[in-house]
């Protein structure tokens, strides 16, 4: 396996993820009862993961000054 391949699944695996927990984030926010603190923990993490994912997309398709 090259190291394209491996970061292509890394970026699978962390744009899923990212998407996961912007649907827990959703469903926390509609119920009732809102436990800020942990809806500020996800938005965190999913803050963390848009970046590596950033990382891993300038690593796969780095920036060429034409």
């Amino acid at each position: 396996m090259d190291t394209q391949e491996i970061l292509r699944q890394q970026l699978d695996r962390l744009e899923h993820e990212h998407h996961d927990l912007d649907a827990m984030i959703e469903k926390m926010l509609r119920d009732t009862t809102v436990n800020q603190i942990a809806v500020q923990r996800l938005k965190k993490r999913k803050l963390m993961i848009k970046d590596h994912i950033s990382q891993i997309h300038s690593k796969i398709l780095p920036d060429i000054i034409a």
